[in-house]
């Protein structure tokens, strides 16, 4: 953002409103691994379109690689973790939807027709980004239940790490993910909480090997 300030201030009057229009529609939610290059036009064209209110008509090419027209009203960008999301209100099926960035066609012209804004579900975009998009981007997905409370195992992770739930004044129940079970049992066990495995029962074997290893780890010193 402050690379973006500083282009800001030698760039044209006109290239100065696509820029602040990114800037303004554009969402970062913290980043868990380095996101891939996505066509800058593209961002452009789509923050642009959620300013100007625009429904946008594109391609769209789903996980199995078919390719379906849709129509949207776009809302925001939103960058999480390894990609960029736009999230829009699906007209065609009356529903709120993230749609991958990398898996749009450029929109096709004339957009429009304008519309009004509609409020998002929850309000807070980077959070329904994040609920909605970070089950799909792991391999692996935990549930464990911290001996905590959730203000304290919030301050220490981000929302692209997983989602937190109170159950009570002293526990809650933390979700989240990584794309091995080795991951999510180190990445557990530097919350500095105690802790008990909801699921993946993957989880509880890895969590048995690790333990078995820093005994023995332990006791040769």
């Amino acid at each position: 953002m402050r690379a973006l300030a500083k282009l800001e201030q030698v760039l044209p009057s006109r290239l100065r409103r696509r820029l602040a229009a990114l800037q303004a529609y554009t969402v970062p939610v913290p980043p868990d691994t380095v996101a891939p290059a996505v066509d800058a036009d593209l961002l452009t064209t789509l923050t642009a379109a959620c300013r100007g209110q625009e429904q946008l008509r594109f391609d769209y090419t789903d996980h199995r690689g078919g390719a379906e027209l849709r129509r949207a009203e776009p809302y925001r960008v939103v960058s999480w973790g390894r990609r960029w999301y736009l999230v829009a209100f699906d007209v065609d099926r009356q529903a709120w939807r993230t749609f991958r960035v990398d898996r749009m066609s450029p929109p096709r012209v004339p957009y429009g027709p304008r519309f009004t804004p509609r409020e998002l579900p929850d309000g807070d975009v980077a959070a329904y980004v994040s609920r909605r998009v970070s089950a799909a981007a792991w391999r692996y997905r935990a549930r464990v239940t911290v001996h905590a409370t959730a203000s304290v195992v919030a301050e220490r992770i981000t929302p692209a790490v997983g989602t937190v739930e109170a159950v009570d004044a002293d526990i809650c129940v933390l979700d989240t993910g990584a794309d091995s079970v080795e991951t999510l049992a180190v990445y557990l066990g530097l919350l500095g909480v105690d802790f008990t495995v909801i699921d993946p029962p993957e989880l509880v074997a890895c969590l048995r090997e690790l333990a078995e290893r820093y005994g023995r780890a332990a006791t040769s010193v």
